[in-house]
């Protein structure tokens, strides 16, 4: 027995003595995987669908500068009056009557009204019904004066037909 302890112990020191094993070679290293090609989103609803193919640009935020003297009857028969001044986006003059046909009659007058902002719209807020608005915004060559919230501004049912009145900006015409 002692002599395989030491026939064990000799072997081991053999193995010792012995150069180590070679590590393994390092393989190659991969490429970088090739770029992708980014896909088109694909969308779902067919609005957003024809929107992406649209070289669509954001409306520069800049000072609302309007005037508009005019009357507009559209084909259902709703009669808009306006009286709009508008300088560097401070409202200097507003007065906006529309009678929409069998409904009733829409009043808005600055007097009304107290300017709450300037950038990036013209925000006018009822000074007794604070969620009375009045939002004016440029778009392309017109300017678009929405109402929101404003059924005491009219009679009966009237304010549930109302459509924001559209003018042009340079001629001032109604839409």
């Amino acid at each position: 027995m002692r002599a395989t302890v030491l026939a064990l112990i000799a072997g081991l020191l053999l193995a010792a003595c012995g150069s180590p094993p070679k590590p393994p070679e390092a393989e190659p290293e991969a490429p970088p995987p090739a770029p992708v090609a980014e896909e088109a989103p694909k969308f779902k609803n067919s609005t957003l669908k024809y929107l992406a193919n649209r070289n669509l640009k954001p409306q520069p935020t800049r000072p609302l500068n309007v005037r508009s003297r005019c009357t507009h009857r559209d084909a259902i028969g709703t009669a808009t009056r306006l009286n709009l001044l508008v300088k560097e986006a401070e409202v200097k003059n507003f007065d906006a009557q529309v009678s929409i046909k069998g409904r009733g009659v829409c009043n808005f007058n600055i007097k009304d009204f107290a300017q709450d902002a300037k950038l990036p719209q013209v925000l006018l807020r009822h000074k007794k019904e604070s969620n009375c608005t009045v939002r004016m915004w440029e778009q392309g060559k017109e300017v678009t004066i929405a109402f929101n919230s404003c059924p005491q501004s009219c009679e009966g049912k009237a304010f549930d037909y109302l459509w924001p009145v559209v003018v042009d900006a340079k001629t001032g015409r109604c839409h």
